[in-house]
């Protein structure tokens, strides 16, 4: 362990670098919280480079040094580490912080079997998960997640399932993770892709598994292509999960005008936003970080949605945009709106199942 390590110290997080040659030429701090750059340069010191700044109103914090001439790194005094779409980020809890309890819950036993389908779009993949034992024939929920490989990997997601089910949280359900094989291009509002997941997936997968109320979940431009597709092809899902969704307007997000489809996102959202009425009202559930940038469109666009007669959540935690954040939230937000989509374990009632075998 290093003699000088970065930590939360009263109303400072501090981080610390060991060079006492002072062989780097400077240090920078690379985070998503928006900082001003100047605030962000560390300072040299007798053991090589600190940077102190105030506590964030976060209660975890990703980051990365940026070294001058050698590019960013994780930071070599912390052993606290996360992988993530966006790489691999050192990361510090602040005060309360508290990882889901569900983590350390051992989960049912679980098959996962891929699934290829053929659409307008090309290839999409699924991997289905499922509860061993139960034989496909046998009629379960349906919850099906965009950028689902990576929410198994970075956020837990088939663990969330499996300790669920466990512990009587949730009925026994199937989870269909899709794979973004052109992530952009099918995400953002695309009418190809909208007709792909709901006329060619959605079904594929349930010929082959009996399925009953489809739940959809995605995060960020995955949470876009999942109330696109459902307004597009009402009644498709029964509920929605929409995790930092990327509802961009010319008025909150400006700074992605650059992004290749921002027209195709933005004209999208606007269709929603003057709507008079909706097409579906399905239960919605809406997270996003209190410190992200999509905090403003989602709290306009849950506005939106429960003006025009959806029940809609909207739970706003302290974290960014980020795999790890939208683990944290997945109980009791996720769990809260697959209870309202799906009620109890036979279907006709909330709140907490008869067990993993009812």
């Amino acid at each position: 362990m290093p003699a000088h390590v970065s930590a939360v110290e009263g109303a400072e997080v501090v981080f610390r670098l060991d060079d006492p040659t002072h062989a780097f030429s400077g240090v920078r701090l690379w985070q998503e919280l928006g900082l001003a750059a100047e605030l962000l340069e560390f300072k040299p010191v007798d053991y090589g480079w600190e940077l102190r700044l105030p506590r964030p109103s976060v209660h975890r914090m990703e980051y990365l040094f940026d070294i001058a001439n050698l590019g960013t790194r994780a930071d070599p005094t912390n052993p606290r580490t996360v992988d993530g779409a966006f790489g691999h980020h050192s990361w510090l809890p602040l005060p309360g912080y508290v990882e889901p309890a569900w983590l350390t819950v051992q989960p049912i036993p679980s098959t996962l079997t891929a699934v290829t389908v053929e659409s307008p779009v090309g290839q999409v993949n699924v991997q289905v998960w499922a509860p061993e034992g139960i034989a496909p024939s046998f009629d379960l929920p349906l919850l099906l997640a965009h950028d689902g490989p990576e929410f198994a990997a970075y956020a837990g997601l088939a663990q969330y399932a499996g300790a669920m089910i466990a512990e009587s949280e949730l009925p026994p359900f199937r989870l269909a993770l899709t794979e973004p094989t052109a992530r952009n291009l099918w995400y953002a509002a695309n009418p190809q892709y909208a007709v792909s997941l709901t006329q060619y997936v959605v079904p594929a997968v349930r010929a082959q598994y009996q399925s009953r109320r489809p739940a959809m979940m995605g995060a960020s431009l995955g949470a876009l292509a999942a109330l696109h597709a459902e307004w597009s092809f009402p009644g498709t899902f029964a509920g929605l999960f929409l995790q930092s969704g990327s509802f961009f307007t010319p008025e909150t997000d400006p700074q992605e005008s650059n992004f290749e489809f921002y027209a195709e996102v933005t004209g999208f959202v606007e269709q929603v936003l003057s709507a008079t009425t909706a097409p579906s009202t399905p239960p919605v559930g809406i997270t996003a970080g209190t410190t992200e940038e999509n905090v403003h469109n989602n709290r306009v666009m849950a506005a939106r949605l429960a003006e025009l007669g959806l029940d809609v959540t909207l739970d706003e935690t302290p974290d960014m945009h980020n795999f790890t954040a939208w683990r944290d939230v997945l109980d009791p937000d996720l769990t809260d709106l697959l209870r309202r989509t799906w009620g109890g374990a036979d279907g006709t009632g909330a709140g907490r199942v008869g067990g993993a075998g009812a």
